[in-house]
């Protein structure tokens, strides 16, 4: 049996109670979509489910540490429990659940080459745990502490991983309606919507519309020939080293998001947040899920990077006040 925090929260966004306005997403034709300053509302959203009850009260942004480095957790989290559930290939998928006692639990996945510690994923889940919302970040396998064997691209198998983990919260009896990734965790996400329909909300951070750019960037300009020759390419940036298998290559240059995100649900409502100047993935991207998902937002970041390295106050808020409209608190 969970207990609930008792001691009350200071917020440092709007009160929670101006965030019950209607909600109405741009047509999915259109390209409407709005730079997104620090503090800001969320504009409306179309929702075919009801608004549900939030708790009226303040999360404390100030004491969330707004840097990049992946070393320090913040301050205002408490210790979240360690947690290991098996995938679909028996091997051990580690996350820290952190625990506030509601029976909803919003799950959060890592990018490319990152892990759970990365600090988007302790500020939003430091932010949930704030307002009483319990978080589950985890490593992939082949990442982070996760066991198996990390693979160049392999979105479909993080995919099923993310499946195993809300199965296995599902076993204990909790529930994910939202599930969040940046980078290619935000593809994960997508990807996830696309197969699997019981998710009605999901928040992409800086996700690629297109997986057959950004190669070059990385493999060089003849990939494609020496991949062909010789089977693989080993890839070491100074940060880490890893190979690009064929096998793998092939397996993201089948991955169509455009027809992944024409299976999503009407009724799946999507958050896109991007920056304008993200170095990795370029914003235009955002602007290519905002034209095909039908139930779709689109908050542009200004003047934020790839890591939101700078913008991490302006993140927080933009997802919590979503967050904050589809989650129902039993408190």
């Amino acid at each position: 049996m969970f207990s609930l925090p008792t001691s009350s929260t200071v917020l440092c966004l709007e009160t929670m109670s101006t965030l019950l306005s209607n909600f109405h997403f741009a047509p999915h034709d259109s390209l409407n979509y709005k730079i997104s300053p620090f503090p800001k509302r969320l504009s409306s959203f179309t929702n075919n489910n009801p608004r549900l009850p939030i708790k009226n009260t303040r999360i404390s942004c100030n004491s969330l540490r707004m840097d990049s480095s992946d070393n320090n957790i913040s301050a205002c989290a408490q210790q979240p429990k360690k947690m290991e559930i098996p995938n679909s290939h028996d091997e051990k998928l580690v996350g820290l659940l952190h625990e506030t006692g509601s029976k909803e639990v919003v799950v959060l996945c890592h990018g490319f080459r990152s892990s759970k510690n990365h600090q988007i994923m302790k500020n939003v889940a430091a932010a949930l745990e704030k307002e009483g919302i319990s978080a589950f970040r985890f490593d992939f396998s082949g990442n982070g502490e996760s066991e198996g064997s990390f693979y160049y691209a392999n979105y479909n198998h993080e995919a099923d991983d993310l499946r195993s983990v809300i199965q296995h919260l599902s076993d204990m009896n909790r529930v994910v309606p939202i599930i969040l990734g940046h980078s290619k965790g935000g593809d994960v996400v997508l990807l996830y919507a696309s197969k699997y329909h019981e998710i009605s909300n999901v928040i992409n951070l800086s996700g690629r519309y297109d997986l057959k750019k950004g190669i070059r960037e990385r493999l060089g300009d003849d990939f494609l020939e020496r991949i062909k020759e010789q089977g693989f390419i080993d890839v070491n940036n100074g940060k880490s080293s890893y190979r690009v298998t064929e096998e793998s290559l092939m397996e993201r240059l089948g991955t169509d998001m455009h027809e992944a995100c024409l299976k999503i649900d009407k009724g799946c409502r999507v958050l896109t947040v991007h920056g304008t100047d993200d170095e990795v993935i370029t914003v235009e991207d955002a602007k290519e899920f905002a034209k095909i998902i039908p139930n779709h937002k689109l908050e542009i970041v200004e003047g934020a990077d790839h890591r939101y390295t700078d913008h991490q106050s302006q993140l927080v808020s933009t997802v919590m006040e979503f967050i904050n409209t589809v989650i129902v608190k039993n408190n």
